[in-house]
């Protein structure tokens, strides 16, 4: 079974830093991460940034010049680093990937089960 978990999440005043891990983990010949959302309470899941396979990263303009996406594909890890947290930026944060397991070699697309960022004014 495959699956990603979140973590790195927390309690921050404004204008501190976070750094969320997403990390897959089980039986897979292959792993692609796609990227970090976010959801704030009575929103809708947004898109927060992506990656792709070459590492290109794109940002939502709320977060652009303030978080970085990056992977570490030998740790099977994907990172956001957020800086300048801003109380809007209080939300749940999920990663999600897709790739093939290694049982029956079938398709697989996940989501991590998030992680509560909180921003304090």
């Amino acid at each position: 079974q495959v699956q990603l978990v979140e973590s790195g999440g927390g309690l921050v005043q404004a204008g501190g830093s976070l750094r969320l891990s997403c990390v897959a983990s089980g039986s897979f010949f292959s792993i692609n991460f796609l990227g970090w959302y976010r959801q704030a309470p009575g929103k809708q899941r947004e898109l927060v940034a992506t990656i792709t396979s070459g590492g290109h990263a794109n940002y939502a303009n709320a977060v652009k010049g303030r978080f970085t996406i990056s992977e570490d594909n030998a740790k099977n890890t994907l990172t956001l680093q957020m800086n300048s947290l801003k109380p809007e930026d209080t939300a749940i944060y999920y990663c999600n990937a897709y790739g093939i397991r290694t049982l029956n070699a079938s398709l697989y697309y996940l989501w991590g089960q998030g992680t509560q960022v909180t921003v304090s004014s």
